[in-house]
Parts: C-alpha cells; sequence; structure tokens
C-alpha cells in the first residue's frame, strides 16, 4: 500500500498538475494565469519543504523569497497593465493571440 510519505506528497503534486492545467486553458486574464503559478509555486514549497532536511533550510527559505519576489513583481505587472489598459486581459496587450 501508499506510505505516509508518498500520500503527503501526492496532493501538491496533483495542486502543481491542476495549477499547470488552469495556467494553459485559462489564458483569457492575467490574473487567472498570476494565480495558477502562485499555486505551483506553493505546491513546489510544500514539496520541497517535505522532502528536505534540516540542513537544506536556508534553500527553503530562499525559494520562499524568491517566490515572494515574483508574486511581488506579478502583482505590480498586473496593476501597471490594469492602469493602462484599463482590464486584464491578455487579448488587448497585442502580443498573444488567444485560441
Amino acid at each position: 500500500m501508499y506510505s505516509q510519505q508518498s500520500t503527503v506528497l501526492m496532493v501538491p503534486a496533483l495542486g502543481v498538475l491542476t495549477s499547470l492545467y488552469v495556467f494553459c486553458s485559462q489564458r483569457k486574464h492575467l490574473i487567472a494565469t498570476l494565480l495558477s503559478i502562485e499555486g505551483m509555486v506553493i505546491s513546489l514549497f510544500f514539496i520541497i519543504s517535505v522532502n528536505s532536511d534540516s540542513m537544506s533550510a536556508v534553500f527553503t527559505f530562499v525559494f520562499l523569497a524568491l517566490a515572494v519576489c515574483e508574486a511581488a513583481l506579478g502583482l505590480s505587472v498586473l496593476v501597471a497593465i490594469v492602469r493602462t489598459h484599463s482590464n486584464d486581459f491578455v487579448s488587448s496587450l497585442g502580443m498573444a493571440h488567444t485560441v
């Protein structure tokens, strides 16, 4: 049967796959893509923190710090796009074709 460790790792793996699916399918709004990226980062952080020992705690905190920087940068880009284009549609940016 499954061990406790593999069961604990299946939930964040499902989170990564679900976030990847949302990222690939919901590309109409920029906020949806940013939220799916954040879901992937949180799931990856959980996987890293479960698998790490006490010696690699520094890497876990560095990963978390980079995730916070990525979230702040994404939010600032979202605010700038909403201010200039008055919406968060990816199609209004003129650089991506929606399917």
